[in-house]
């Protein structure tokens, strides 16, 4: 089933040059910081303090790698009218290669997600830290934003007297519209995923394992410049349903229809992108599978446009029993959408499993949306997902892999032999 909205128009390379724009990467860090300061002020907090490694990079525009996500040893305020102040573990290689941040930054105090233990006190001298850059800043009493904390950090900055609250919202509602630079990098980080795709069905053949397309998928991401390759779900036959949503080293064999979802990001920008291919040539129960995920999919794509709710373009998909589920809470994330970005699932969030959102879709959003049905032979199940920026007028689909159809690939006679 083809869709009724446009494909991406193309995309820039992945380098910066000096006589081609491209992404402006400049551009798009004053943009972003000029948002998270705005939602902020709009919030009625003093600033956002965020161990977010997303919320970090948005603010900052640094990075440090991504083994520091999850470790809590990174963070950075941001207030609504001057420049962020950055903790980083390597502040002297910051200065040369973000100068923009230029003395305002400081090695970070932190208890390692506990692996220092409460006697030393570290969370104490993190809350001080803190109480001293709010004084530095003008906003000593006002309220402070955090998006995620380990507990004990928490009960420290209270008892500096420092109210805390959730400054987690403000940072996705300056998140939730991307500029244009941003929308760059995702149909960037989705043409690397177009191409990862061909390799994949190229790939699929009797004796190849679930691992190995996995496998095959990371080589050439990172051959074409990904950043992370975050999960390479890869998932065949009776695997595929119920979702397992992990892969495996299953042995592929004839017959198996085989989905993959590859999440990677290009310059810390996501992707969330399902393609379903069959071993050899699909049987009726197969096909019939694929339309019905097709046909669901289609609709969403059509109902998306400035203005409508999260909740109508939910209302398209099947309830969780229509398509062999006992309950919505069971069935969650197989007719899904969420919002993509320096996040994998930012807003807005498109689920029957929580309806009464009332969230509006908003020109310059970025989300994906899947869905997903099993073959009523067992034999696997279509897994369907598509990438789309909202449009003054409705939609343009950034994910151009093929998927009007289902492609047959590994054995004679096939579409990719």
């Amino acid at each position: 089933m083809k869709y009724n909205r446009p494909h991406a128009t193309a995309s820039w390379g992945t380098m910066a040059k000096d006589w081609e724009l491209g992404v402006d990467y400049q551009r798009m860090n004053r943009e972003r910081l000029a948002r998270a300061q705005a939602a902020i002020k709009n919030a009625g907090l003093g600033g956002v303090l965020s161990f977010s490694v997303d919320n970090v990079r948005y603010v900052t525009s640094t990075h440090i790698g991504e083994w520091s996500r999850d470790k809590f040893d990174r963070y950075s305020l941001c207030v609504p009218d001057a420049p962020p102040f950055l903790w980083d573990p390597a502040p002297p290689a910051k200065r040369i290669s973000s100068p923009w941040i230029a003395d305002r930054v400081e090695p970070p105090k932190s208890i390692l997600q506990g692996a220092l233990p409460p006697k030393m006190e570290v969370q104490a001298d993190f809350a001080k830290q803190i109480r001293k850059a709010m004084a530095d800043y003008g906003i000593s009493g006002k309220p402070l934003g955090v998006d995620v904390i380990e507990l004990p950090m928490l009960r420290a900055l209270e008892k500096e007297g420092i109210e805390v609250v959730d400054g987690q919202q403000a940072m996705l509602d300056a998140r939730e519209i991307k500029t244009a630079d941003e929308i760059q990098c995702l149909k960037v980080a989705a043409g690397m995923v177009d191409a990862t795709y061909y390799d994949i069905c190229k790939a699929i053949r009797p004796g190849v394992r679930e691992n190995e397309l996995v496998a095959i998928a990371n080589d050439r991401l990172f051959r074409l410049g990904s950043e992370r390759v975050e999960c390479v779900n890869s998932v065949a036959g009776p695997r595929g349903t119920p979702h397992s949503h992990t892969m495996s080293d299953r042995i592929i064999q004839p017959g198996d229809m085989v989905y993959l979802d590859i999440m990677h990001s290009f310059n810390g920008y996501h992707t969330c992108y399902y393609r379903t291919f069959v071993c050899g040539e699909p049987n009726k129960h197969q096909i019939e599978a694929y339309e019905l995920a097709s046909k669901w999919i289609s609709a969403s794509i059509d109902a998306i446009r400035p203005g409508i709710s999260v909740d109508e373009v939910a209302q398209v998909w099947p309830k969780a029993q229509e398509f062999g589920y006992k309950n919505e809470e069971e069935a969650f994330l197989l007719q899904y959408g969420h919002g993509i970005g320096l996040g994998l699932w930012e807003r807005p969030i498109f689920t029957r499993r929580f309806a009464g959102q009332d969230t509006k879709l908003k020109e310059g959003m970025v989300f994906a949306v899947e869905t997903w049905k099993g073959a009523a032979d067992g034999s696997g199940a279509a897994r369907i997902e598509e990438e789309v920026v909202v449009t003054k007028d409705g939609c343009e689909i950034i994910t151009n892999f093929p998927s009007d159809r289902l492609i047959s690939c590994g054995l004679p006679g096939c579409e990719v032999f």
